[in-house]
């Protein structure tokens, strides 16, 4: 079996942390907690992040990139269900790859800026917002909508792999759909 590569083992531990940040908070979640759930030694992993708060910026920096990514992707699409759908649709691939970084995400939206995440994770909302081309302060209910979509395909993804009740990928993208208020029927281009 082939060594697993640096990038991977960042991967590993940062999906671990946005896991245990978003679960239990900054402030609960030890350096040895995260050893513990990916397999180091509290040495080991303080050798690739020195403090705790270094790796809490290396995990928000993660999410950031991620969301902006996709936000970059949609960002020819106008703003309506097709730009929906594919935003949700990248959120749902992300979530497969990454539910603690889905999860973080939704902490991070949901937490008040005097929170420990909410100003640290402020810079993560910008993106989803423009992602799905909302603005929360112009339109407040489309923004409840947004969080509630993300809030479904978050609770749904972590349901279905607790308990596997023969639902994929699909129909975690068409809950989360129905969430932005759009109905079933699949948009058209």
């Amino acid at each position: 079996m082939p060594r697993p590569t640096k990038q991977q083992i960042d991967d590993e531990i940062l999906e671990a942390a946005a896991t245990l940040f978003a679960r239990h908070g900054f402030k609960e979640t030890s350096i040895q907690r995260i050893a513990d759930a990916v397999g180091y030694s509290k040495t080991g992993l303080l050798h690739r992040y020195p403090t705790k708060e270094s790796l809490q910026q290396a995990v928000i920096d993660r999410v950031r990139r991620d969301i902006r990514e996709i936000a970059d992707e949609v960002s020819a699409l106008a703003p309506g269900p097709v730009r929906d759908r594919a935003v949700i649709t990248s959120v749902a691939r992300l979530a497969a790859d990454g539910p603690g970084t889905v999860a973080l995400l939704l902490t991070g939206l949901a937490n008040s800026l005097d929170s420990e995440f909410g100003a640290a994770m402020e810079s993560i909302g910008e993106p989803v917002f423009e992602a799905f081309a909302v603005d929360p302060e112009a339109d407040p209910v489309r923004a409840i909508r947004v969080v509630g979509a993300l809030g479904a395909l978050a609770v749904a993804g972590v349901a279905l792999r607790e308990k596997p009740l023969g639902a994929d990928i699909g129909d975690l993208i068409d809950v989360s759909y129905d969430a932005l208020g759009h109905g079933r029927e699949a948009p058209q281009q």
